[in-house]
């Protein structure tokens, strides 16, 4: 239950409604890396551009709207993203940095994690229904809590995780078709009430390759070949998902609605399965392949086929809507991270955001990656990554190194203490979590992997074992 001062705070009187508030439609990917398109992330950087993957709606997207070369999800893995995302606080502060369940056996011991979305957690959606929006999410939420519609949305489908995807196949993988119905439905349902609305798609996809169409399948079976035959699966669902966004679109066109819908287009982390796109690193690393991801916005005075440079980060989403809806930036919440990147929008992708906080941070305090338990600072054209188990530094130049080949650390000592000091001062701001030292950590002992899980990479075998069950 809500506390006594959250309830007054979401009652407050907002802005007058009006009725040419725009409406927002967030789609958020699963696993699609910063490459993982057929249209670039990046205008000069060729891998930004998949050569295997077809995505033409997005294609179509991105030349109506604006491109993020420089986007990152606020973690390199699912949930942390998902709970940053309705709240605008960073995974770091909310004590949720890791999807799945922790390993052992190792040098150092991962710390507890929060694993259900709180009741004093003010979410996007309930913030824009004090200001009239009609709320839905349809996907994968993941984050517990009751679901969805326990924190302000008025439709969903519910506290659904990874096991979810593997339900639906063809003709509908992953329910990508049916997530687009739903949502042409609530628009229409919504456009007839007079009433903007917010609306975000969370694609299971690209989760369960294997359930894309069978036709799909087929066409990639048949196109991928040699060292790339691993990746026909993963072609041809992201082919699926790119016509589900399609025909999003195409709702939005046929209902007349695109003129004042402000259209997100962003994946929850970075790619897994080695998938390359000139990057370092996937999924479950903070190097920029498991954090950078592609993102693309269109709608009311974005200027069409235009980029954007600046550094964005997906908790930077919240203040950005609040600021479409008309809400105030005294009525946010206490510690939201984010700045509103509306003004990029607005100005052709030049300008700064405003953040509590000039630094980026990525925290990931636990063993997934061949890393072990590492964070992330980047400020301006630099990164540093720290490296828990042995307290390893290591310094990028982002500007002519986005692959982070070449470690400036011991050419650049002031820089690299400098930014080290920044990282930890703004942990401890947060009161991040830390690993411990393991006492019965024994070096010849073999490592426990997690094991899957609603929370974790375990969707499809948590899938096969309901099967057995039946």
């Amino acid at each position: 239950m809500k506390s006594v001062p959250l309830l007054l705070m979401l009652l407050a009187p907002a802005i007058a409604f009006a009725t040419d508030k725009p409406n927002i439609v967030f789609m958020l990917s699963d696993d699609q890396g910063w490459g993982g398109l057929s249209v670039a992330m990046h205008p000069g950087v060729a891998a930004s551009k998949s050569e295997i993957f077809h995505t033409p709606n997005l294609e179509k997207l991105a030349a109506q709207g604006m491109r993020f070369s420089a986007a990152y999800a606020p973690a390199s893995v699912c949930s942390p993203t998902r709970i940053s995302l309705q709240t605008g606080k960073s995974p770091a502060q909310l004590h949720w940095t890791k999807a799945a369940p922790a390993e052992s056996g190792h040098k150092l011991l991962e710390p507890r994690l929060v694993k259900n979305i709180s009741d004093s957690e003010i979410t996007i959606a309930e913030l824009l229904r004090t200001a009239g929006y009609a709320t839905a999410h349809y996907g994968k939420w993941h984050i517990g809590g009751g679901g969805p519609e326990k924190h302000g949305y008025d439709e969903s489908d519910g506290d659904t995780g990874n096991e979810h995807a593997y339900q639906y196949g063809d003709p509908n993988p992953v329910d990508i078709f049916g997530m687009a119905e739903r949502t042409a439905a609530f628009m229409e349902k919504n456009k007839k009430a007079g009433k903007p609305f917010f609306i975000q798609l969370s694609w299971n996809a690209l989760h369960a390759g294997d359930n894309a169409l069978n036709a799909t399948k087929a066409k990639y079976t048949h196109l991928v070949r040699g060292e790339n035959t691993k990746q026909a699966a993963t072609a041809a669902i992201t082919e699926d998902l790119d016509t589900g966004v399609g025909r999003v679109m195409d709702a939005i066109g046929r209902l007349g609605l695109a003129d004042n819908t402000y259209v997100i287009y962003m994946s929850d982390n970075g790619a897994g399965g080695g998938r390359k796109s000139g990057l370092n690193g996937g999924k479950g690393s903070v190097w920029e392949g498991g954090i950078r991801v592609p993102m693309i916005v269109r709608g009311p005075g974005i200027k069409p086929n235009s980029w954007c440079h600046a550094r964005v980060v997906g908790y930077d989403l919240f203040p950005t809507f609040c600021e479409w809806a008309g809400i105030a930036t005294s009525r946010l919440p206490k510690g939201i991270e984010g700045g509103s990147i509306a003004g990029l929008m607005k100005n052709d992708g030049q300008g700064e955001v405003r953040r509590p906080r000039e630094e980026l941070v990525f925290h990931f305090p636990h063993y997934q990656s061949d890393d072990g338990p590492h964070s992330a600072i980047l400020l301006g054209h630099l990164k540093l990554i720290h490296f828990y188990e042995d307290n390893r530094l290591a310094l990028y130049d982002l500007t002519d190194d986005i692959g982070e080949q070449r470690d400036l650390s011991k050419r650049m000592p002031a820089e690299t203490r400098q930014l080290s000091d920044r990282l930890q001062a703004y942990l401890a701001a947060v009161d991040a979590q830390f690993p411990t030292v393991n006492p019965d950590y024994d070096p010849n002992a073999p490592t426990q992997p997690a094991k899957g899980g609603k929370g974790g990479k375990g969707g499809k075998n948590e899938m096969k074992k309901m099967k057995k069950q039946k």
